[in-house]
């Protein structure tokens, strides 16, 4: 079965310099008829810098499950979404797998644009061999850390956290 006609394009945001966004990226966005932000003020100034003007909401992980629907909807009459977080890549411990995986359910397709990688970067830099481990954040109860660093010794590699 074919992919219905609205997309959703998970856009890579700068992580710290504002320079560090790709053409393809600006246009994407400037193109999208919708960009769900995790903080559209955030966000803004970074679209404001590019002169981008989409119609913007907010999406984050505390309305993600309730604005799956009207997006989900938004896609079905094959209006263009795009997704930035607050800096990097969405669904890398930022919000939206939630969207993601809707959209895969609802056989619309999901197009990734390649941009700031923090692990990327702290990797290419570290001395470290290419192999290498990424996690994410860390639980804040102490006893689930205690077993996940447990499990984590057992890892014969670099290992990249979140702190």
């Amino acid at each position: 079965m074919p992919p219905k006609a609205g997309k959703l394009i998970v856009v890579s945001t700068p992580i710290g310099n504002l320079e560090d966004i790709s053409i393809r990226a600006i246009n994407s966005l400037k193109a999208s008829d919708l960009i769900a932000c995790e903080n559209t003020k955030h966000s803004s100034i970074l679209l404001n810098k590019y002169e981008i003007t989409s119609k913007r909401i907010s999406l984050h992980k505390f309305n993600e499950a309730s604005r799956i629907e009207s997006l989900i909807k938004a896609l079905d009459k094959g209006k263009s979404v795009a997704y930035i977080s607050d800096a990097g890549t969405p669904g890398i411990s930022d919000p939206g797998s939630i969207l993601v995986n809707e959209c895969i359910e609802n056989n619309i397709e999901v197009i990734p644009l390649p941009g700031p990688s923090s692990v990327i970067s702290a990797v290419s830099v570290s001395g470290f061999s290419e192999k290498f481990f990424f996690y994410g954040f860390f639980p804040e109860k102490k006893k689930l850390l205690e077993d996940i660093m447990e499990n984590l010794s057992d890892i014969n590699s670099c290992i990249l956290f979140f702190i």
